[in-house]
This record gives structure tokens, sequence and C-alpha cells, in this order.
């Protein structure tokens, strides 16, 4: 009897032991994100997904400096035209294939060959990729690219399996297999994203959570109070009206992190039959529209100036912001003048938004700016994925969306702003601007490329396929219980060396 009894005692300790090593961590998302494919996605919550998920390349540091990840170290040549990258050995990917040079190939081979990627003109520049070795690959370009390492410490050096990929072609986001530090479990679309350890990691030993789930819940407000109950442990994108309550709450932790990206107004100029409109066909009428709006009185009203008024895609603080061009102050009547200018006394505009309190309150206080100088906005709730679907579609008039920002400033502007690229939405095209911004990617000088960006900008601070309204500063919110977490300026979550206390 004794014996049954020190058995049950052992048995139940070892439960309560194992139980207690399951750490299960639950995000919660603004958004729900889009494909799970680093070829065909868009979204900034699908990037947080991938950082768990898909390992890159190369990485940066909270400094924004480029550090090896399935990179092991790399070598320029004197011309710029050729990249050498050794690779980080014992990598393999989630199917259990091994990562190494051949996959790397076959990897840039896809973003820039497959109908659905997206990363063809990230990886433009790559003439040929060498297997010059098992773990060593040759990247041959056309040109000098100044943004490359840049590009692959995003979406273009995300490496996932080439069997997986080759079995799935476009339809790898359903069941995507790469080489993180969590392998994909399940999604349930609008409800949950559920990935799991791989023990198999090359640093499994600073990962401590056996499941990551992701959870797209887009009021502020609930978000925040899942935190406070318990049911999240982390929530990124905290409302700023919220920051003063929860540094206040001795229960939850904080952190930010100021942001390389901006938050706009993107046009349809040229976008399916949905472009041929007044707004996306005259560029006074867009004029008029910016001086309507005091981007000061946006960021004070709906933000607590937390965040900084902008014009560009790139915030005032940054080197690449053009002084030439200073965040205007707003001008009714001026934006009267021009808006009579095209023709009109008034005019309708219908804005797509997302779906949450923060965006939604943001183009209310716009609404009434722009009314004041005749324009008519009629806003368009949808849930986030939808939205961007819409957008690359063709199917809108306006859009208001955003950009997370990038390390180097290409990253900002150049799949925006050049005839083909990946994520120009209004399908601007403007040859000169194509020239200036090719031109920009081809110096390592910081003075050259600094003029061609400034060039680009004398043409499209006139054209305005988006209206820039500001820069955020990424806000996270986590439970008490954590400790480890580092803000990083990309505002994506890294989970190494992240715990429960």
């Amino acid at each position: 009897m004794r014996k049954d009894f020190l058995a049950a005692l052992l048995l139940s300790a070892t439960t309560l032991a194992t139980a207690a090593q399951a750490a299960d961590l639950r995000i919660g998302l603004q958004d729900d994100a889009d494909v799970l494919d680093p070829d065909q996605s868009r979204t900034f919550v699908g990037r947080i997904v991938y950082t768990s998920l898909c390992d890159k390349l190369v990485d940066i540091t909270p400094d924004l400096e480029i550090i090896p990840q399935l990179a092991s170290g790399w070598t320029w040549s004197d011309d710029g035209k050729v990249l050498t990258m050794d690779l980080r050995d014992g990598v393999t990917f989630h199917d259990g294939t091994p990562f190494d040079a051949e996959a790397v190939k076959a990897n840039i081979e896809r973003s820039k060959n497959l109908p659905e990627s997206r990363r063809k003109s990230e990886v433009k520049s790559i003439e040929s990729v060498e297997v010059s070795g098992p773990l060593q690959v040759k990247f041959t370009l056309t040109a000098p690219d100044a943004t490359l390492l840049a590009q692959f410490a995003d979406r273009a050096g995300m490496m996932v399996s080439p069997t997986a990929a080759e079995a799935a072609g476009a339809d790898f986001g359903n069941n995507p297999v790469c080489s993180g530090p969590f392998k994909f479990v399940e999604r349930v679309q609008q409800d949950r994203i559920v990935l799991s350890k791989f023990e198999d990691y090359w640093n499994k030993d600073a990962i401590n959570f056996d499941t990551v789930t992701f959870l797209p819940i887009p009021d502020t407000t609930v978000r925040l109070a899942n935190l406070r109950s318990g049911d999240i442990d982390m929530l990124e994108r905290l409302a700023a009206t919220d920051v003063a309550s929860v540094k206040g709450d001795a229960n939850l932790g904080f952190a930010e992190a100021v942001s390389l990206g901006y938050q706009g107004i993107t046009v349809n100029i040229n976008n399916g039959e949905k472009g041929d409109n007044p707004f996306g066909n005259d560029p006074k009428i867009r004029q008029a529209f910016s001086l309507s709006l005091d981007r000061d009185a946006i960021n004070q009203v709906v933000f607590e100036g937390a965040f900084a008024p902008g014009n560009q895609p790139f915030p005032p603080t940054s080197p690449w912001y053009d002084k030439d061009y200073p965040v205007p102050a707003r001008d009714v009547e001026k934006a009267k003048a021009l808006l009579k200018e095209a023709g009109y006394d008034s005019l309708d505009v219908e804005v797509q938004v997302a779906n949450n309190p923060v965006q939604t309150q943001m183009m209310q206080v716009v609404q009434s700016m722009a009314a004041e100088a005749g324009f008519n906005v009629k806003l368009k709730s949808m849930e986030f994925a939808s939205l961007l679907a819409d957008q690359s579609a063709g199917n809108y008039q306006a859009s208001q969306v955003g950009w997370s920002g990038r390390v180097d400033p290409d990253g900002n502007i150049h799949q925006f702003m050049t005839c083909k690229g990946g994520i120009n939405d209004s399908k601007v095209c403007i040859p000169e601007v194509d020239k200036l911004l090719d031109e920009a990617r081809q110096s390592n000088d910081t003075a050259t490329r600094k003029a061609k960006y400034d060039a680009a900008r004398d043409i499209l601070i006139n054209e305005l396929p988006i209206i820039y309204l500001y820069h955020p500063t990424w806000i996270w919110a986590l439970s008490g219980k954590l400790e480890g977490f580092t803000a990083y300026p990309d505002g994506m979550i890294r989970l190494e060396n992240v715990k429960f206390k």
C-alpha cells in the first residue's frame, strides 16, 4: 500500500513537472495574416508570423545592423556585382530536408519566376545564382545593388523547403514549410495560426515555448482586455491612448520602438476601371486633398502625440527625408482653389479602411477635415486581408494602408512607385521615377543615392499616388510573467530568449 502511494505521488509529481515545462505563448495581432507564402504575401502581421516560422539569410539588430542568420558570412567583389555567401551548417527544413546552397538557389529562382511572386522587384538585380560549394552560393548581379542584403533580411531572404514548394506550387501557403524555430500546425482564417516548436532547430536552446498561437483581434480595446484577463500573453500595436494605463499596471509589461514605416492613403491611379475617376486622374485633386489635412492635429487627436506627422516614405528624422518638402501645414483655402481649378466645387471619394477602431477613428478625422475643402469622403470598412485583396485587384478608389518599413530606403519606395513594382497597387508609372529609383539601387555612395531619391521626390510630391499621413511607433504590451522581449524598429516579435518567469 505504501509502494502504491509512493508510486502515485511520483506520477503526480512527474505530471506536474511536465505541465510546468509546457509553455504555450498566445500573441494578439491587430489583423489576420494573408497567405503564408513569403513569395506571395504582403501583410505586416504575416511577417510577424514568419519571424517564428521562416528563418532568413540575414537578420538585423535593434540598431539596424545586418547580421548572419542562415548565412554565416559574406563578401562582395570589388565591382559590387558578385556576392559570395557562406551558409550555416546543420540546418534542416521542417520536413527534414537539408538547407544548403541548392536550397538557396531554388528559393531565389522561385522568387524570380513564380507567377504569383511579389518578390520579383526585390531580387530583380540577381542575374544568376551559382552553387559554388555545398554551403556556399554566389549571386551574380546585373549591376551593383546596395539594397540586396536588406532584401535578404526580409521576405526575399526567407528560405522555404524546395521540396515542399515544388510539390505545392502556388498553394504552398496552405501548409508552409520553412526552417524557423517553430513549424506550422494549423490555421483557421480570422481565428488563429498555431505553430509548434521545431525540435531540430539549429538555435533551439534559445527557444522556450512549446507552441505559439497567433490570434487576430482587430479591436484594440478587446485585445488589451484579453491581455489583462490572461487569454493572451502579448499584443502588438497597443493603442497610444492605452499607454499610460498599461504603464501603470503592475501586472503588465510595456515596450516600444520607433517605426521604419508609414501610414497613408494609396490612390488608384491606373489599376483597372476603378482607377478611371477624377481622384485617380488628376494630381491637382490629390494635392487639394493632402492640403485639407492637418497632420499635427491627427497625431494629437488620435495618437496623443505619440507618432510623427509625415508626408514622405521616410520619417522627418530619417537621413533620407527630403527637407525641401517639409510636412505641409493645412491650407483649406488653397485646397478649395485647387479643387476648383480641377473643375469641382465638391467631390465624392471612397476610401477603404481596416475594421479596427484606431484606423477607423483616424480616417473619421480625415473625413471631417477633408469635408471642409469640398471632399465627401465615404469610408468603406473592411477586414484587412480583404482590403489588401481588393487593393491588389484594383477594386478600390483609395485605400488607407501603411507599410511597416525597411532597413534600406529602397524598401519604402521602389516596389510602390516603379511601373512593375511588386506592391504598386496604384499602378503609377512614371519612367523618370523608375530610372532614378533603379539608379539609387546601384550605388553604395550615400550622397549619390540621396540625390536620386530627392529627384524622385521632386516628381512624386506633385503626383501623390500615396498621400502620406504619419509614421507610427510600434508599441507592445505583454504579461508581467514574460521576460526577455526586445523591441525592434521593424516591429517584429523575435522569440529567442523570451520566456515565462
